[in-house]
């Protein structure tokens, strides 16, 4: 086993720049596990690397940590889940045909069959047992929305019965916050397209609202809890009224505010949650390696509900 396949690029563009390529299978050292991927995921920060479509003042410092005039790193993604093959000397958590999931972080590289992460979480990844009622394709929306949606409502402070609303709610993250929310106890609004609303309200949000038709809130609504779930590049009329139905003490979080944290104790706590029924995570597509470009496209457009995972390898 010295070859494996990948899907790589060599320049910033659009999803034509990536292609399959047989590259050398990583070793893992003293601190690190080898993991043999089964599914990876097209997320919105996957887009953002390939293509690099950031306004100025960002893509400066995004393009310092990736590459300034090409890609530093070939092999793209940023969301595993799989199976344990090899374990270093010092690994104490996971043992040989362990299934776990998590992100790679900085490191990237989840494109293709095999990688080495470290079991601490650290910038360059996180992982964790992978739940054992969900598929690799279902885990990798949970590694990724679930991430994200826990660290940013835990902002919030959540208390049974307050009224919060969810910004994006049919997306990745959306979906898993919208379940979130109900599992705390809270009154759940969701924003998404019309075509989303009994989607989204088939997740527990008690109301749906279609941003594309609707430019305002009703006179009596508040909130004490907004989530922005789509990022400050994606916005509407409604989306810029959110600020002000807040109740005098309530919160306004995106998950553009900050970096997504990586923790293995936060995959962990998705994990039981998963496992206990509470939540369930969302794929909307699933393609193979060999259908990246395809799969990149489709996340483009910017109609997906869930996450689109990327099968890699027979199982």
């Amino acid at each position: 086993m010295n070859k494996m396949k990948a899907a790589v690029y060599e320049d910033y563009g659009p999803p034509e720049v990536l292609y399959i390529k047989e590259v050398n299978v990583p070793r893992p050292k003293d601190n690190e596990l080898l993991i043999e991927i089964k599914a990876s995921a097209v997320t919105d920060s996957d887009i953002f690397i390939r293509g690099s479509k950031l306004p100025f003042l960002t893509l400066i410092p995004f393009r310092l940590m990736i590459g300034v005039f090409k890609p530093r790193k070939p092999i793209i993604g940023l969301v595993f889940s799989g199976i344990v093959k090899e374990v270093g000397k010092t690994i104490k958590r996971f043992s040989p045909g362990d299934e776990v999931y998590g992100m790679t972080g900085f490191n990237l590289g989840a494109y293709t069959e095999y990688t080495c992460i470290k079991e601490t979480d650290s910038v360059r990844g996180c992982v964790s047992r992978k739940p054992n009622n969900i598929s690799f394709e279902e885990a990798t929306a949970a590694a990724y929305g679930g991430s994200l949606a826990l660290q940013y409502m835990d902002r919030g402070n959540i208390k049974k019965d307050q009224n919060i609303l969810i910004y994006g709610a049919s997306g990745t993250s959306g979906t898993i916050a919208i379940q979130y929310g109900k599992y705390l106890g809270a009154n759940v609004v969701g924003v998404c397209s019309g075509k989303n609303i009994d989607f989204i309200k088939s997740l527990g949000a008690d109301h749906g609202i279609d941003y594309t038709t609707t430019d305002t809130f009703e006179n009596n609504a508040t909130f004490d809890f907004i989530l922005d779930s789509v990022g400050p590049f994606k916005t509407s009329n409604l989306k810029k009224e959110c600020k002000n139905v807040l109740t005098k003490k309530g919160k306004y979080v995106s998950i553009g505010d900050g970096s997504m944290q990586l923790s293995s104790k936060r995959l962990d706590q998705i994990t039981e949650l998963i496992e206990d029924n509470q939540i369930k995570p969302i794929v909307d597509k699933t393609y193979s390696l060999e259908e990246i470009v395809e799969a990149h496209h489709y996340v483009e457009k910017g109609h997906k509900r869930g996450g689109v995972a990327i099968k890699i390898g027979h199982y």
